[in-house]
């Protein structure tokens, strides 16, 4: 049989993929299965939102679209970047890609050669250590654990850095841990990267309006705009506004990375969905009170879950900042045995367990590079997120 390609043997499927795939089979099954895999927001699609696609559908706007995105939604990107993240960006640098994870992946593909190093700070969502796989870089892990509030520290960054770094990744509010970093924090960082120029940033935002207890937001090139000409600051509509089967992701390109990007973007996939683009113009320009409404929902959310998972004996949850996460440490539940006879010795064991006996589906902390840790997603309703705590609570009281 013909041989595969390198890159796609040293690139594996998400755990949150796998864990989601084991849920839907045991409903299949016939069991309860309370699911908590997926960070997927539980909020409809904003209904003026859904109309202004039918309306571009039946408009025919259903052709080719321009390579970089309509002319319509750029420029409503470009008022969107002005009015939540301070920033000025010309509208020739914003591309809008297949998803946040398209921005990602031209990012990647543009800058990283075989051996290129990629500093994530940890923990991190499993997609860009994929895609670093995937274009030959070698991703570079800098743990930022709970006693640090999950924040990449400036004298960790500064120490990850070798001769081979060529790109560091910022995401926060962070996934898995809901951590956001101040704009102090921001500056620390930024001081490390002005003495390091060869370093390229990637500021993953996708969270940014899913924040609580009034977190005072920013972003790098905010912060620091001297950075700017090597920053890239990457958003979408999925989270904040429900809208993640859409596909509709930008980012603002600093102008030596928009033909790169560009290129990589036409190479693959082209220009993005005519009516989906419809819908996140109208999400950008329509009424926003919602993302205020709905960040609300998430904090009572995490509020819920925190409490109760702090009252689990072998549980300690870290309060988080933002996103629709929380990353619990699990330290105190291993070494036990399950009611099933299971050892555990991993949080893939925890979470293996969890799921098999407890029917909760959750993703172990080794996925995101951080154990001994699982992420459970609070996007669903707090009468599933009460029922689930519950049936962890059970499941942790019967280890011995």
């Amino acid at each position: 049989m013909p041989a595969l390609s390198a890159r796609v043997g040293r690139t594996e499927l998400a755990a949150t993929f796998a864990q989601a795939a084991r849920a839907r089979a045991l409903r299949a099954e016939g069991h309860d299965v309370i699911s908590l895999s997926l960070g997927e927001p539980d909020f409809p699609t904003p209904e003026h939102v859904v109309e202004a696609a039918h309306a571009a559908a039946r408009r025919g706007e259903t052709k080719y679209p321009p390579l970089a995105g309509t002319e319509a939604l750029r420029a409503a990107v470009r008022r969107k970047y002005l009015r939540d993240q301070k920033l000025d960006v010309p509208q020739a640098s914003i591309l809008i890609t297949n998803g946040g994870k398209q921005a990602i992946f031209n990012v990647v593909m543009a800058v990283i050669n075989t051996g290129d190093e990629v500093i994530i700070p940890a923990p991190a969502w499993a997609g860009y250590e994929q895609t670093i796989q995937f274009a030959g870089g070698t991703p570079v892990f800098v743990p930022c654990p709970q006693d640090k509030g999950f924040v990449l520290q400036p004298e960790d960054l500064e120490a990850a850095i070798t001769p081979r770094t060529k790109l560091l990744l910022l995401n926060y509010p962070n996934n898995p841990s809901g951590a956001a970093i101040s704009p102090a924090g921001l500056e620390a960082i930024a001081a490390v990267l002005r003495r390091n120029p060869e370093i390229w940033i990637l500021s993953d935002d996708i969270y940014e309006h899913l924040l609580f207890d009034h977190f005072n937001y920013a972003t790098l090139a905010a912060i620091a705009p001297d950075l700017a000409d090597r920053t890239v600051t990457m958003t979408g509509v999925s989270k904040s506004y429900a809208m993640t089967g859409w596909r509709i992701g930008f980012a603002a390109l600093p102008p030596a990375l928009i033909k790169a990007c560009t290129v990589v973007q036409a190479t693959t996939t082209s220009g993005v969905s005519s009516i989906g683009q419809a819908a996140a113009l109208a999400a950008l320009e329509g009424p926003q009170d919602l993302l205020h409404e709905r960040a609300a929902a998430y904090q009572s959310r995490r509020n819920l879950v925190v409490s109760r998972l702090n009252q689990i004996p072998g549980i300690e949850c870290h309060k988080p900042d933002g996103a629709f996460y929380v990353f619990p440490n699990i330290t105190g539940c291993l070494g036990k045995t399950t009611q099933a006879g299971r050892l555990l010795t991993s949080d893939t064991d925890f979470t293996a367990a969890l799921l098999d006996e407890a029917h909760v589906s959750v993703v172990q902390g080794a996925a995101f590079a951080m154990s001994p840790h699982i992420r459970i997603s609070t996007a669903t309703s707090e009468a599933t997120l009460a029922r689930a705590c519950e049936r962890i609570a059970t499941f942790c009281a019967t280890l011995r």
